[in-house]
């Protein structure tokens, strides 16, 4: 794979459950080192989507290649290049934390104990807690971990802020991604999946809107601040100017400001 080569490439990807079309004909590309958010509500289609991607379900139409590669039929190159972390995670319940990790790093070529201690100390994890007893928030800190730990060269995450305090949240995922992509920024690729997009404005670089399956809007994250930011002053601009006038004309402008 070349450095300009997409990392994901779907080509109107299908994904039917009977009748309903779960994912409708979506297409995306997905380039090396960038963080692109994957958004829209719950039951868009973003989950079937990631499924896809990593043959979990095959596609009923369309195409899907990951590093170049058809999941169907490279899953284990595929898989041995990425970390996934889905919205449930779960864990063995008789091991700890120190036990998940190693078990978790047997499995892998590479393994970086520094991260590893790093985030651990961080999350404040301790590592003989079982895992019985972690909330759903050290869960999905946990399963982070070991999706960061092994430096793959595509993170996977599916609603990775779910089951986490609001407060921390932001602070939560700047503290992922960072960790994920300082060690090698140009060729470290993170695909982020959630509802949530206020949580990730200024860490993501391309983004993706979908609905019922359907892409609505694909824009460069600067583009699109631009864009709202145009938008939100002409707003602005257009109520300062309301406040100003009076019967009819301020009822005329307050009702235009209204349909924005």
């Amino acid at each position: 794979m070349t450095s300009t080569s997409p990392v994901i490439e779907t080509n109107h990807l299908i994904r039917r459950f009977g009748q309903t079309e779960a994912v409708n004909g979506l297409s995306l590309q997905v380039g090396p080192g960038r963080c692109y958010g994957f958004f829209g509500r719950n039951g868009a289609g973003k989950t079937t989507t990631i499924k896809c991607l990593l043959n979990l379900l095959r596609p009923t139409a369309g195409s899907v290649r990951v590093f170049g590669l058809d999941p169907q039929k490279d899953e284990v190159a595929v898989k041995s290049r990425i970390a996934y972390v889905p919205d449930a995670v779960a864990f063995y319940p008789w091991m700890t934390v120190r036990d998940t990790l190693d078990y978790l790093a047997s499995f892998r070529a590479n393994w970086n104990r520094d991260i590893e201690s790093d985030l651990l100390r961080r999350f404040g994890l301790k590592q003989d807690q079982k895992a019985t007893s972690m909330s759903k928030g050290q869960k999905t800190q946990l399963a982070l971990i070991g999706a960061i730990c092994p430096e793959p060269e595509l993170l996977l995450l599916d609603e990775p802020t779910s089951g986490l305090d609001p407060i921390v949240r932001r602070e939560f995922i700047e503290t992922v991604i960072g960790a994920y992509q300082s060690g090698d920024p140009g060729s470290r690729t993170v695909f982020v999946s959630t509802h949530l997009i206020s949580e990730f404005e200024g860490l993501i670089d391309e983004f993706m809107i979908i609905e019922q399956g359907r892409e609505l809007l694909t824009m460069e994250a600067d583009a699109a601040r631009e864009r709202f930011k145009k938008i939100r002053d002409l707003c602005g601009s257009r109520r300062a100017a309301s406040h100003g006038l009076g019967g009819a004309a301020g009822a005329a402008a307050r009702g235009t400001r209204a349909g924005w």
